[in-house]
């Protein structure tokens, strides 16, 4: 060694010890690397012993990205494995060169001298790599000597920085870990809870998906409805079966790194949502007595497979968790229970009033309120000679008959007068008995038959059970206007003219019922109110007449279960040698109005407005963009469940001015309609990101690679065509993106 490299490694030495980061410590060594060597650039590869790869923390010469490969890939990696340094005069000549980094950077390696990065007990925790030398000669040993010296400067430092920051990330995790578990363990409400513990676990693991297994033990299933990118599914399997299962039997953590080559994998639920399951890590879930009473799934580790150090992490989380769940649940139970006893009598239809054993009114539910259109308060602690006077005392004997005798008694379609109004009941007598059979009073249950007598004509006119009864109770104000909030459904066969011509009248007929048949099951499931049927066309409405929380979940649960059903049909219709049938679907929420509408002779309950007109746009859109099912953003941000959508344009739609976010529905797809769907959703989303920004080339890039996995997507093939359109004939300066559709 002469003095100016003695000179240079007491430089290394002293310029990396005098820095505070780790990343300035390998800036500073890659520095003096490069210009040792006269190399154009440099680069040092650490070790990540969690994922096995190589990854870059510092580089030279314009690269300022980071790089991760396999531990054993390329020369750094060969470098790595073998402990051994390399110089290379011609890349591209040697086998273990890997191009694809050149390919991603645009960068050309032409030599290289690679060395391992030691620490002082001869453990390689890296090498330092630098490319294409500035001479005339090239890289040679005395360079990679040279490069082995000044790495061994370093190593001290940058082990030592390592160390600080394994522990400062472990310290931030830990302190992280203390104040989610803090968090969570004063949520009482369970649903609540556990979609947070689900999310936590998520995102604490760095994984795709999550979900809590727990046991029913009446059925001896283990069931879920909360867990990532399910969407409306509701898994539930004996407890016994699959990776869950194993564990809910046997109390031991299972860690699978690759999920396809274990025999206890069951693969039909990836084929069911289109995920792809490669890592799993599953763990039991212990309540405070050590029972097992679930267990905890976590699925796809982001850039590698599940550590010992993750299993510890999440069996460590999820007995914390075990608790607070425990708790939850039992508090959501005595909720349960207490809504139920006080809901009992306030949901009957039927108005109940108890009295004492001197007939003074002692209890009154919400139906009694509204029967004697009074307010609780001004019933309870009146005496029933008060609550039943004219033409309605005759009431009054019948109570204390009933009193006395102990025997029930049932009246039907009589007279009352109840607050000065004629009123036509059913009534129910009974006893109230205490311990022993002693008399305690008397309870009378009124069915108010009025409204029922006086709409009965108009119910004729209506066809759907669910309206008929909210008509009966909300009576004849309900025949009259309102509006109100609605996610509004519309369906249409596509080419129905073709299909009518080749079956004739009667078979048109036999395949219209066939096919309302399937469609108006799948809507009564979820609770929708069929509208009307418009030649081939259907409309369903769901939030009328009574709203829920989740209409749109329900509307677009009903488009799903919609296409599924009708594929069934197809492949029964094609094994007849028939062809099959194609419908598009579209959603909208927004306010609509609703009533009777018609003339005294002919009426029909519906519903208009323009949120009416929207849906009926959006069936009409699916052809143009090659889709079975689209809804609006209205739509999309009411809903409460996970689904696979993907955002289809901005559009403007026929009679319209403001634009609309459209989104398409794939969650009826199967692996086999739609391969790859991750994959081609992912490219498609960059791809719209890109076309948005006008860069066409780049965006009709990521679409063509979209249409290579799933060659059937129509959806990229138009936007493939708008690039191309846009690229010779780009839209004005202002162009924001919408789409205006001159047809309905």
């Amino acid at each position: 060694m002469n003095l100016r490299e003695a000179r240079l490694l007491l430089e290394v030495a002293h310029a990396v010890a005098l820095e505070e980061t780790l990343d300035g410590q390998l800036g500073r060594l890659i520095d003096l690397v490069t210009q040792a060597t006269a190399a154009d650039r440099g680069t040092v590869f650490l070790h990540d012993s969690e994922t096995q790869e190589l990854y870059s923390r510092q580089s030279v010469g314009g690269l300022n990205r980071e790089i991760r490969l396999l531990n054993d890939r390329g020369v750094a990696g060969h470098v790595f494995q073998s402990g051994e340094g390399v110089v290379i005069a011609e890349a591209y000549a040697d086998p273990r060169f890997d191009s694809s980094i050149d390919e991603q950077t645009g960068y050309r390696t032409a030599s290289i001298a690679c060395a391992p990065l030691r620490t002082v007990s001869g453990a390689v925790i890296g090498v330092v790599q630098v490319l294409n030398h500035q001479g005339d000669g090239g890289f040679n040993q005395a360079h990679l000597a040279l490069i082995e010296a000044m790495a061994r400067q370093a190593s001290v430092s940058v082990q030592r920085s390592l160390l600080l920051e394994d522990a400062e990330r472990q310290r931030i995790r830990e302190q992280e870990f203390l104040t989610l578990v803090s968090e969570l363990s004063g949520e009482l409400k369970l649903g609540s809870l556990l979609d947070k513990v689900i999310a936590t676990i998520t995102r604490l693991l760095d994984a795709e998906r999550s979900t809590l297994f727990l046991n029913d033990a009446k059925t001896s299933e283990l069931y879920t409805e909360i867990g990532e990118g399910l969407g409306a599914t509701k898994i539930r399997f004996p407890n016994h079966l699959g990776i869950a299962g194993t564990v809910f039997t046997t109390g031991e953590t299972v860690n699978i790194p690759y999920a396809y080559a274990d025999l206890r994998f069951n693969p039909s639920f990836d084929r069911q949502t289109g995920f792809f399951t490669r890592s799993i890590l599953c763990t039991p879930l212990l309540n405070k007595s050590g029972t097992v009473i679930g267990a905890t799934q976590v699925l796809n580790k982001r850039g590698g497979v599940f550590s010992d150090e993750d299993a510890a992490r999440l069996k460590a989380f999820t007995a914390q968790m075990a608790v607070a769940l425990e708790n939850a649940k039992l508090f959501d139970d005595v909720q349960a229970m207490k809504a139920y006893a006080e809901s009992m009598l306030e949901s009957m239809a039927s108005g109940v009033i108890t009295f004492n054993d001197n007939d003074v009114a002692q209890t009154i539910n919400r139906a009694g309120c509204r029967i004697f259109r009074a307010r609780s308060r001004d019933v309870i602690n009146q005496a029933a000679a008060e609550l039943f006077r004219g033409n309605s005392t005759w009431l009054l004997p019948k109570l204390s008959e009933v009193r006395s005798s102990g025997e029930s008694l049932a009246l039907l379609d009589v007279e009352l007068d109840l607050a000065g109004k004629p009123t036509a009941a059913n009534l129910t007598l009974m006893p109230l008995r205490g311990e022993g059979g002693t008399a305690m009073g008397s309870m009378l249950m009124i069915e108010d038959i009025s409204d029922e007598k006086r709409m009965k004509g108009t119910m004729a006119r209506y066809m759907d059970p669910l309206i008929a009864e909210s008509l009966m109770r909300e009576g004849a104000n309900a025949l009259g206007g309102q509006e109100s909030e609605a996610t509004v459904l519309f369906s249409d066969i596509r080419s129905f003219t073709t299909l009518t011509e080749s079956l004739g009248a009667q078979g048109t007929v036999s395949l219209l019922n066939t096919y309302f048949t399937l469609m108006v099951e799948c809507l009564q499931r979820e609770g929708g109110m069929l509208d009307k049927f418009i030649g081939d066309a259907v409309m369903a409405v769901f939030g009328l007449p009574i709203p829920s929380a989740d209409d749109a979940d329900r509307a677009v649960r009903t488009g799903i279960a919609m296409l599924t059903e009708l594929e069934g049909l197809n492949r029964q219709r094609q094994e007849g040698g028939l062809a099959p049938i194609r419908i598009g679907i579209g959603l909208h929420t927004d306010a609509v109005v609703s009533g009777n509408i018609g003339s005294p002779k002919r009426m029909n309950y519906t519903v208009i407005g323009d949120g009416v007109n929207l849906a009926a746009r959006l069936e009409s859109a699916c052809k143009q963009y090659g889709a079975r099912m689209l809804i609006s953003e209205s739509t999309r941000s009411r809903l409460r469940g996970t689904y696979r959508l993907r955002e289809a344009d901005w559009v403007v739609v026929k009679g319209k001015t403001e634009p609309v976010v459209i989104y398409e529905v794939l969650d009826f797809h199967s692996e086999a309609s739609f391969p790859r769907a991750m994959d081609v959703l992912n490219l498609f989303r960059d791809g719209l990101e890109l076309y948005r920004k006008r860069s066409w080339d780049t965006a009709r890039g990521c679409f063509e690679k979209a249409l290579a996995l799933h060659p059937a997507d129509r959806l990229s093939s138009l936007y493939v065509q708008r690039c191309m359109a846009f690229s010779v004939a780009p839209p004005p300066a202002d162009w924001n993106g919408v789409w205006v559709m001159e047809s309905k």
